[in-house]
C-alpha cells in the first residue's frame, strides 16, 4: 500500500490550498532552479531511469519519447504540447490534477520543456472542463507573477511561455495529431505518421505530446530520484499511478496508488468493495472504455499494470476502472460505448466511418435479441476489418469493447437471441 509520504498529488481531493503558496508548502516548486541546472541530458536520463511510462493510455516510455526531440535546433522552435483533453468514457484523473493540484502540472511543463529545448508549451484542455480551466489558468498566472515561468524562468536564464488552449468537446482531439491540427485552428482530424510529431509536429516544428499525469509527476521524480519512483510496482511497470474507479462500487473515487496493485485490493481498500459484495461482481473494464472487459473470475488476482492486463488481452489504458455488478445488462453497456465511438469518429478513414455505424446498428439489434446467431461472428469479423486499418486508434477503440464482449459473454448474446425467438421475455434486455 502506498504510504502518504510517497504520494505525489498531495491535494488530490482539494482539502488544502491549491494556490502557489499552498503548493510551495507541500513541497512543489522547491529547488526548481537546481533541477534545471542539471542540464537537459541529465533530466532525460533520470526520467528514463525512473521507468515512467506514458499515463495517457499507450504506456510508451516517457524519457525515451523525450529523447527523440532534436538536440540542436535547425532554426525551428521546439514545442511541448500537453494533452488535457480527457474524453475517454470513465476517465477523470487529470481533471483532479488540474482542479486541485495545478502547480504540479505547471512546474512539470517547465522542466519537461527545458529538457526538450522547447521555449513554449501548450496545454490543450477539454472543452467541457470550464472550472478546471479557470483553476489551471490561475496557477499559470501565479507562476508568471512569481517569476517561476516567463522570461528567465526561476532565474535559470531560460525563457519559457505556457499557454492554455480550450478545446470544443471533440473526443478525436485527444489523439495527439488531431490535437495538433485543432491547435493550429484546423478540423480535429488525425495526421498520417510518419512524419512523427518529434520531427514535424505543431506548425511543422519538433513537438512532443504528453499526457497531464505524465508531466505532473516529473518534478517529484527529479526531486526524490529515479530509484525512489522505480521502487513502486513491478519492473517495466513502475511508479505511482492515479486510478479512477467508477460504477458499481460503494465509494467511487480517484486515488493515487502504487502500480501493480491487485485489482481486488484496489476496489476493497479504496472503494469499500463491489456493491452487494465481491460475489456480485460481473465484469470490470480496467482501463477506460476502449479496452476489453474482464470477467469476475479474472479480476480475482489480476495486477493493475500495463503488462499484466495485456496478458489478459485487455490494457491499463488510462486506469479508469469501470465496475459492473450482476444487475448490468452487459450487452447494452457495450452498445452504449459503440454508440459513443460512432458519434465521435471524425470520418476521415472509411473503415472507421462506416464500421462504427455498422457495429453500433448490429449491437442495437443484439441488445434486443433481434438478430441471428450467425451475426455474432459477422460482427466479430467486421471489428477485425476496422481494427488496425485506420490512421489513428479510434477504430481499434471502437472494435475492442465489442471483441471483449463476444469473447467473454458470447453465451449471454446467444441466450438473448434464442429467448427472443422462443418468446421467453425474461432474458431480453430492459427497453
Amino acid at each position: 500500500m502506498l504510504k502518504d509520504q510517497d504520494r505525489i498529488f498531495t491535494n488530490l481531493y482539494g482539502m488544502h490550498d491549491r494556490s502557489l503558496a499552498g503548493a510551495k508548502k507541500r513541497g512543489h516548486w522547491n529547488g526548481t532552479k537546481d533541477i534545471l541546472a542539471q542540464g537537459r541530458d541529465k533530466i532525460i536520463e533520470t526520467v528514463k531511469a525512473s521507468g515512467l511510462r506514458g499515463r495517457g493510455g499507450a504506456g510508451f516510455p516517457t524519457g525515451l519519447k523525450w529523447s527523440f526531440m532534436p538536440k540542436q535546433s535547425d532554426g525551428r522552435p521546439s514545442y511541448l504540447v500537453i494533452n488535457a483533453d480527457e474524453s475517454e468514457p470513465g476517465t477523470c484523473k487529470d481533471r483532479e490534477i488540474m482542479r486541485h493540484d495545478p502547480h504540479t502540472l505547471v512546474e512539470g511543463a517547465l522542466i519537461a520543456s527545458f529538457a526538450m529545448g522547447a521555449n513554449a508549451c501548450y496545454i490543450y484542455i477539454r472543452g467541457e472542463y470550464i472550472r478546471e480551466r479557470e483553476a489551471l489558468q490561475a496557477a499559470i498566472d501565479e507562476a508568471y507573477d512569481a517569476g517561476l515561468i516567463g522570461k528567465n524562468a526561476c532565474k535559470s536564464g531560460y525563457d519559457f511561455d505556457l499557454y492554455l488552449h480550450h478545446g470544443a468537446g471533440a473526443y478525436i482531439c485527444g489523439e495527439e495529431t488531431a490535437l495538433l491540427e485543432s491547435l493550429e485552428g484546423k478540423k480535429g482530424m488525425p495526421r498520417m505518421k510518419p512524419p512523427f510529431p518529434a520531427g514535424a509536429g505543431l506548425y511543422g516544428c519538433p513537438t512532443t505530446v504528453n499526457n497531464v499525469e505524465s508531466i505532473a509527476v516529473v518534478p517529484t521524480i527529479l526531486r526524490r530520484g529515479a530509484d525512489w519512483f522505480a521502487s513502486f510496482g513491478r519492473p517495466n511497470n513502475t511508479g505511482t499511478k492515479l486510478f479512477g474507479i467508477s460504477g458499481h462500487v460503494n465509494n467511487p473515487c480517484v486515488v493515487e496508488e502504487a502500480m501493480s496493485i491487485p485489482l481486488k485490493e484496489l476496489l476493497e481498500r479504496h472503494c469499500g468493495g463491489v456493491r452487494g459484495g465481491w460475489k456480485n461482481l460481473k465484469a470490470v473494464i480496467p482501463g477506460g472504455s476502449s479496452v476489453q472487459l474482464l470477467r469476475a473470475e479474472e479480476c480475482e488476482d489480476v495486477l493493475m499494470d500495463f503488462d499484466a492486463l495485456r496478458e489478459l488481452k485487455s490494457g491499463l489504458g488510462t486506469a479508469a476502472v469501470i465496475v459492473m455488478d450482476q444487475s448490468t445488462d452487459i450487452i447494452k453497456a457495450i452498445w452504449r460505448l459503440s454508440k459513443f465511438y460512432k458519434h465521435e469518429s471524425c470520418g476521415q478513414c472509411t473503415p472507421c466511418r462506416e464500421g462504427t455505424g455498422w457495429m453500433m446498428r448490429v449491437m442495437d439489434r443484439l441488445v434486443r435479441g433481434e438478430a441471428e446467431i450467425e451475426e455474432i461472428d459477422m460482427l466479430l469479423s467486421v471489428t477485425k476489418q476496422v481494427e488496425g486499418h485506420t490512421i489513428c486508434a479510434l477504430g481499434d477503440a471502437a472494435a475492442w469493447p465489442i471483441q471483449g464482449l463476444i469473447r467473454q459473454f458470447r453465451d449471454e448474446i446467444e441466450d438473448r437471441i434464442k429467448a427472443r425467438k422462443t418468446g421467453r421475455v425474461s432474458a431480453v434486455a430492459a427497453e
